[in-house]
């Protein structure tokens, strides 16, 4: 018995998949077996081991008896949560949730998800039918592609002009040493689909300028902007703003960052709206002029993923006219209220 206990602690402690915990439980039993067995002519050995073969001949088909009953109760739980709605959002009715099947290894990777109430089945099914467009796979896309990713977006699409370079990997954590020279999305794309093969990935190597950017965006439910530059910014902005399509746009430098979701469609504000002066160039340096610290881009950019499948499921509250600042070298982090404004050049009056 103490065979089986350290096997059992072991697969937790290491987290073994369930097939290699099942088969080396079966080979301790078939040991057991065998070496309890009189014809092997070992009665010490059959003796310290409880002496009787039929005890353990009997204890296998019980335990797999067992097994097989957990693990038909954990698959109907899953199924009876799939048809449980999770608790509505506070700020908005998400959309209603499409027929979407769930394979088994499925049911398995999202189970977590399906256990929240504010989640359930119903708000899986909304991130499995979603389309998100990523902006930029640097360091704050890093992060978010990878959680997208993860939580079962069911299609992603990443544009970005640029490729590995070995200085990014201070911080960009989707890439990777042997990936140096790759265009970054393709990059982002291996890790993705490495991470998750259930999801659709949708790689742009290019950058997004006026002549793309509003027949790109009109293909997707939801944006999140991680760039560096504020002509891309402002682009984003204003291309979603005007096809109604919600904006979640992060930015960081040095110690701080901050991040919110623009959606004047639902009444908030948008981006412009807060910020209706570019900064004179210079005044506000890049990462690559200034310098970031490593963990930051990791902060703001899984509090934009979960920003997003906030939105994407219904769940809780957004940032929805609201603004959060973070300041990871003092530990400090405020959210303020932000308003649309009527003379904004991009959204208001609209």
């Amino acid at each position: 018995m103490l065979g089986f206990a350290l096997i059992s602690g072991l697969a937790r402690w290491r987290g073994w998949p369930a097939g290699l915990y099942l088969a080396l439980l079966a080979l301790w039993w078939a040991a057991l077996v065998l070496l309890t067995t009189p014809r092997l002519g070992l009665p010490q050995a059959a003796e310290f081991l409880g002496g009787n073969v039929v005890l353990w001949l009997l204890l296998g088909p019980l335990a797999a008896l067992v097994l097989a009953y957990h693990a038909l109760l954990r698959r109907l739980r899953a199924r009876a949560l799939l048809r449980v709605p999770p608790q509505a959002s506070a700020t908005a009715a998400p959309p209603a949730a499409p027929a979407a099947a769930f394979s088994d290894a499925e049911l398995t990777r999202y189970a977590r998800h399906i256990f929240l109430r504010e989640i359930g089945g119903p708000g899986q099914k909304r991130l499995k039918a979603a389309k998100v467009l990523v902006v930029g796979a640097g360091g704050l896309g890093s992060p978010v592609l990878l959680y997208l990713a993860a939580s079962g977006v069911g299609t992603i699409g990443v544009i970005d002009p640029d490729r590995v370079e070995a200085s990014n990997l201070q911080r960009q954590v989707i890439h990777a040493e042997d990936r140096i020279g790759l265009p970054k999305v393709v990059s982002a794309e291996q890790a993705m689909r490495a991470l998750n093969p259930h999801i659709a990935v949708r790689p742009y190597f290019q950058a997004l300028d006026e002549t793309t950017a509003a027949d790109l965006i009109a293909e997707y439910d939801l944006v999140l902007d991680g760039t560096d530059n504020f002509d891309t910014r402002y682009l984003v902005n204003r291309v979603c703003a005007a096809l109604g399509t919600p904006l979640i746009a992060g930015a960081i430098t040095q110690w701080e960052g901050q991040l919110s979701l623009w959606h004047p469609a639902s009444g908030g504000p948008c981006y412009e709206c807060v910020f209706p002066t570019r900064p004179a160039p210079g005044m506000v340096p890049t990462c690559a002029e200034a310098g970031v610290a490593a963990p930051l881009p990791g902060i703001l950019g899984a509090m934009m993923a979960m920003e997003a499948v906030k939105h994407l499921t219904g769940a809780g509250e957004t940032l929805r006219g609201r603004l959060l600042i973070q300041d990871a070298l003092y530990a400090e982090t405020r959210v303020i209220a932000v308003k649309r404004r009527a003379d904004c050049p991009v959204c208001g009056g609209h």
